[in-house]
């Protein structure tokens, strides 16, 4: 078996990832897909951890309009991440017999185990896939920001964003033709830049610990695998002490 490049990994994935083609809610042959490019990835014996958004279902930051505070939104979007936590659990076992666990900011002790940090470093050691929902646990922060505080808490090497094109550009690839992409861009273009591959918080956070974030798309059967095990997949964002 070829050697994977990463140890362990903390993958995230957008809450609109689970949709497909619908509008709201999740797909059952997205989802089924989505686990098992996980398990490939788990098979080649890298640790895996998870954080999940919950857009699909309720997006914190849209509630002005429902007379609803952003503090409550936020709360509500957490939430969210759960449902889809546990969904992402589900397809993982039935579907490909991986032991999984769910870990939540929140308490949701029916459903998932609340978040320490020694206790998910100790699963994803006995080679349990980890899945982190529910956010920072605080209003005013958004998945990308748990993704990185996650990443930096159980020792992951890399973060790796998974989106619906191939990595970052300097514009929207499907609106602007001529829009540059980037196979190596530093922290501080990014944040320069504002490209918005994730919020500014997460990037600083990977940025002030060095914790590559790797961007790729997600639609590309096998890309995540190909990428564990070397290939120039994607983007790399890191430092310039590190391109």
């Amino acid at each position: 078996m070829e050697k994977p490049h990463y140890r362990r990994i903390l993958l995230k994935l957008s809450g609109e990832a689970l949709m497909g083609k619908s509008e709201f809610g999740i797909d059952p042959a997205t989802i089924k897909y989505i686990s098992g490019e996980v398990i490939e990835a788990h098979m080649l014996g890298v640790e895996i951890a998870l954080v999940v958004g919950g857009g699909n279902i309720f997006r914190g930051a849209s509630v002005h309009a429902l007379g609803i505070s952003r503090a409550t939104g936020d709360y509500m979007g957490m939430l969210a991440t759960v449902i889809n936590s546990l969904a992402l659990q589900d397809s993982l076992e039935n579907f490909f017999d991986i032991e999984t666990r769910v870990m939540t900011a929140l308490r949701v002790d029916a459903v998932a185990e609340k978040y320490v940090r020694r206790r998910a470093i100790r699963h994803l050691e006995k080679g349990r896939v980890v899945i982190f929902g529910a956010g920072t646990g605080n209003p005013y922060f958004t998945t990308d920001t748990a993704a990185a505080l996650r990443a930096m808490e159980v020792g992951a090497e890399v973060l790796i964003k998974a989106t619906k094109v191939d990595g970052v550009y300097s514009a929207d690839p499907k609106k602007d033709p001529d829009a540059k992409f980037y196979d190596n861009i530093s922290y501080k273009d990014v944040l320069n830049m504002d490209l918005g591959v994730m919020d500014a918080t997460a990037t600083q956070l990977c940025r002030e610990n060095d914790i590559p974030i790797r961007v790729f798309n997600l639609n590309k059967k096998g890309e995540l695998k190909r990428m564990l095990l070397g290939e120039k997949i994607g983007t790399i964002i890191n430092s310039k002490e590190q391109v």
